[in-house]
């Protein structure tokens, strides 16, 4: 099952161990020193056995309210890089938010199992991971 969510928030790519022109080069307008903002749209998938009462795996309720306390909370309307902590050694790249709202939600999502977080930047431009990679 997979429902979908969304947020906006700022963020700037930019790796310290690269120089400030090694960092136009590689994340152009996206290096912006005061960084640019996007409204994310979040789809977060989980799966496991249907409840043999209910037939879902998990109550929709119980899946917003973990997404709402635990993601949206910490990142809607935040600067991803100076607001947070949770990008403070790592680029907020769309590859590296999916991966931070992967470990915000993994093993709290019981009695299913997450399955994957895909993460859309813009309508074009989208990451997902689905944990060990």
């Amino acid at each position: 099952m997979t429902q979908q969510f969304e947020f906006s928030a700022a963020h700037r790519l930019h790796v310290t161990r690269l120089s400030d022109e090694e960092n136009r080069r590689v994340f152009g307008k996206c290096n912006n020193p005061r960084g640019h903002g996007h409204n994310y749209v979040v789809d977060v998938t989980v799966s496991g056995a249907p409840d043999a009462e209910t037939g879902a795996v998990l109550a929709l309720p119980r899946l917003e309210q973990v997404v709402r306390e635990r993601v949206i909370a910490a990142l809607d309307h935040k600067h991803l890089n100076e607001d947070t902590g949770l990008f403070r050694d790592v680029n907020p790249s769309v590859e590296n938010i999916a991966r931070v709202i992967w470990g915000l939600l993994e093993g709290h999502v019981a009695p299913a199992q997450l399955a994957a977080v895909r993460v859309y930047e813009t309508p074009k431009t989208w990451a997902e991971y689905a944990g060990g990679q």
